[in-house]
Order: structure tokens, then sequence, then C-alpha cells
């Protein structure tokens, strides 16, 4: 009987991956905090956001060097470094009642959690593609669907049982632990195989899977040095801009034009979440089998349309929560097929770093969450913003025509 390449099966791998970025994603039900703190401490609600912005921003620029550290010393280390920052983030951010301060949860949930998040988020996506090149798309998505799902799961952990019977810095040291725990275990769980290994009986040259082709094999200096790079990053920014432009506006949309309650409008985000977390185990599957880019393509169209319609058309509660499905779904598509797209055009060599440069578009987010809001405070209107988030995902949809026909991504 052939020995396993891994105590329980290479499948464990993208689990870990999952492990990791649903702890990443703990940042992503930070909304929960925001009325507590505003309660407690007087701070406006922008003041009480400032710390999220900043873990978002720190945890894009952080995956560039943690891509670097986890090509070089492997998935497990690097994993143990991320649980220990957390571990220091969330513990000292349960001090903020002696320190009732925005600059204190900048420092030490924004600042050393965001690099604990980058760090944890480059420990995902490398080990799933190099144990799976049967299966890449799908496994790489299986790994970023922690992020997808982590608002669904977390949202209501902390909004209903957490800060309710807990306080805010009980919270923070609940969430210490169990961030620290889930991700030890996932570096546990998580390692990279022997070089030169491979599924048996299978070779890139018979696999019909199309994300399974490797074009080549790039230092992250030589893929700065390939236009592709820039059609890939420019269309990861525009599509990531324009949709969290209007992302933070669905839930006031929908109480203020359609008239909805609030729980009712906010379920029109529950449905959103759940359609970009179980939506990326389907895009990676699809992105194996039609190619990444055809895929990315088709939603960009269902995209674009969603945006420049929702004005006219989101009047009423059904459709709001459809178009909330379809933009969820875009969200899905493009975090699920990215690392297969750099994958493919750059390699699993340093595809921690590479993918670690391109993920960088998802620093943009930080500022769109804003701007959504400034957009309706200057205007009046929601029009603008869904204008604006249909105009980049247009831009963003004829870059990836471009980026298909002229240099031949799938």
């Amino acid at each position: 009987m052939e020995k396993k390449p891994y105590f329980i099966s290479r499948w464990s791998i993208p689990v870990a991956g999952f492990l990791f970025t649903l702890m990443v994603g703990t940042a992503y039900a930070w909304s929960a905090f925001i009325n507590p703190m505003v309660d407690r401490f007087g701070w406006t609600k922008t003041e009480a956001n400032i710390p999220f912005l900043v873990f978002i921003f720190m945890s894009a620029v952080m995956t560039i060097p943690a891509g670097r550290l986890q090509d070089k010393i492997g998935p497990r280390k690097t994993g143990i470094l991320a649980a220990i920052l957390f571990a220091i983030a969330y513990t000292l951010a349960s001090f903020v009642g002696s320190f009732p301060h925005t600059w204190y949860l900048v420092l030490t949930y924004g600042l050393i959690g965001g690099t604990a998040g980058g760090i944890g988020y480059a420990c995902a996506i490398p080990p799933a593609r190099k144990w799976l090149p049967d299966f890449p798309g799908f496994a790489m998505a299986i790994s970023v669907t922690g992020m997808g799902l982590s608002a669904v799961i977390w949202a209501p952990l902390k909004a209903k049982i957490l800060i309710p019977e807990y306080g805010i810095e009980q919270t923070f040291l609940i969430i210490a632990v169990i961030a620290t725990t889930v991700t030890l275990f996932a570096s546990w769980l998580t390692r990279n195989p022997p070089v030169g290994w491979k599924p048996k009986n299978w070779s890139p040259e018979t696999c019909t899977k199309k994300s399974t082709i490797i074009l080549s094999e790039s230092t992250s200096k030589e893929m700065l040095r390939s236009p592709k790079f820039y059609y890939i990053w420019t269309i990861f920014t525009l599509i990531l801009f324009g949709g969290f432009v209007c992302l933070t506006l669905i839930i006031p949309y929908g109480i203020e034009v359609i008239k909805l309650e609030p729980v009712q409008a906010a379920f029109a985000l529950s449905i959103f979440a759940f359609f970009n977390g179980f939506g990326r185990p389907v895009a990676g599957f699809l992105g194996d089998k039609f190619g990444a880019l055809m895929v990315l393509i088709a939603t960009y169209v269902l995209q674009t349309a969603t945006f420049f319609l929702f004005p006219a058309l989101a009047t009423s509660q059904v459709v709001l929560y459809v178009f909330s499905g379809f933009l969820g779904w875009g969200f899905a598509a493009t975090m699920a097929l990215f690392p297969s797209i750099t994958a493919t055009n750059f390699g699993t060599k340093n595809l921690g770093m590479n993918y670690g440069i391109v993920y960088t578009a998802f620093g943009t987010g930080a500022v769109a969450s804003i701007l959504g809001s400034w957009l309706y405070d200057s205007t009046g209107s929601y029009s603008p913003a869904f204008i604006i988030g249909g105009s980049l995902a247009a831009l963003g949809l004829a870059l990836g025509i471009v980026l298909k026909r002229k240099y031949g991504v799938r």
C-alpha cells in the first residue's frame, strides 16, 4: 500500500488555508464593535472605523514580505509567527478600556493585528497550489473561502453573544484565544510538499484543466517587468475599488430608498456575504474547467450591468436581494481566481511573494469604503457611487478582454 504524502491527505492543506483566512477574517465583522464603542467611549463612527481600515491596509501591504518569508522558510513557521502576533494584538486591544483612544486600537488592532492578518493570509494559498496541481483553482478557492464566510460567522457571534455578554475588552481577549489557537492548529496542519512531488499518475501534459498550466516560473522582479502583471493588478484594483464604493451603501440604500426595516435591509448584506463565501469554491471549480479569466470576464459582464442598473431597478426588497447576491458572486470570483491567474502566469515557486504583490490591490478597499459614503454625503444621491462602480467594472472587463486576446491569458 502506497504511503500517503501527508498524515491525513493533501486535501487537509486547503482546510488549513481556510482556517488561516477565517481567522484573518475576524476583522470583517468589525462593524459589531462600532456602536458599542461610540456609546462607551464617545467616539464618532468614523473614529471607531479607523482601526479596521488600518487593519485592512496593513494586511494587504504585509502580504508582500510575508509571502517572501513563506517562500523562504515555509508556511508552518510563518503561520506560527502570525499566531504569536494575533495573540499580542488582540490581548493588547483588550486593554482599550484603560486607554480609550482611537490611536490605541490603531496601534494594537490595526498595525499589529493587520500585520498578523497579512502573514496568515500569505500562508493560505501557495501550499494549496503546490499540493493540488490537479485541482489548483478549486484548492486555492477553498483556502480563501474563510475570508468570504468570516462575516457570516463572526458578525452574529460578536454582535449577539460576545459583546452583549462579555463587553468590548473581554471580547477582544476571547478573540485572541480563538485566533491564536486556530492559527497554531492551521500552522501544524500545513507544510510544503517535497521538492518535485506530484500526485500519482498525474502530469500537467495530460491534464485537461486549464488552470493547471504554468506558463513561466518568474521571480518577483521578472513578474514586475511583465506587462501582464500590470493588467492583472489594475483589473483586480478596479473591480475591488468599485465594489467597495458601493458595498458600504447597500444597507442605508435599502432603508432610505426602498423603505425597508433595518433588519430587512441588513439581510441584503447577509446575502452578499453568503454568495461571497460559498461562491468561492464554485468559482474555483469553474476556473479549473473553463479558465479563470473566462469566468472573470463573464462575471464582470454581470457585475457591470448590476452596478449600472442598481439605482433604476433596485426599488423592491426582492431586487435588492438579487442584486446583492450578484455583487457577492463578483467578489467571490475575484478573490478566488486571481491567485489562480497569478500562479498560471508566474509560477508556484515564488507564489507567496508574487501573489502578495498582486494582493496589494485589495488595500484600495480601505479607501473606497470611505469614498462611497463621501459621495452620498456630497451629492445626496446613491446613484453616483453605483455609476462609478459600474464604470470601473466595465473598464476592468475591457482590460480582461485585452489580457486574454493580446497575451493569451486563460
